[in-house]
């Protein structure tokens, strides 16, 4: 008993939060941490947009009046507010869907399999950040009319 007592043991890691002042510059955050805060922050832009996302179902589907009411805000502008300003605001209401719609998927994928290594987890991370990027310039060529 006083072989093990006597015994020194490995000193842990010792793990400590991130000062916002000091450490956020120098803080390298793994493609995972990037997928799981945008993750989070696509979930808060679409529950913010809600609104406009009823909006636009609403007038789209109401009659061939509001349709083309629907039209002419993406084209020439509504509120004041050109065109373009409300393509980019629907520009990101298609990249926090795809990227939400991918992550959770990874997410479910993870949960189902219990695949949880560090080089799996940076992998699909990887893969979800370039979908979500892609599919949303592939749709947004397609929103401001490049074919």
């Amino acid at each position: 008993m006083t072989e093990l007592a006597s015994k020194q043991r490995a000193k842990r890691p010792e793990f400590r939060n991130i000062n916002a002042f000091k450490d956020l510059t120098t803080y390298r955050m793994t493609p995972a941490a990037w997928v799981s805060i945008l993750h989070r922050a696509s979930g808060a832009i679409m529950f913010l947009l809600m609104p406009f996302i009823i909006w636009m179902f609403d007038t789209s589907i109401s009659s061939e009046i509001s349709f083309e009411k629907f039209k002419a805000a993406f084209n020439i502008g509504m509120l004041g507010l050109p065109g373009f300003i409300w393509k980019l605001v629907a520009l990101a209401l298609i990249w926090a869907y795809l990227h939400h719609f991918i992550a959770g998927l990874r997410h479910l994928y993870m949960d189902v399999t219990h695949r949880l290594s560090n080089e799996f987890g940076k992998s699909t991370a990887l893969v979800t950040l370039a979908l979500s990027i892609l599919l949303t310039l592939v749709l947004g060529a397609k929103l401001f009319g490049l074919y």
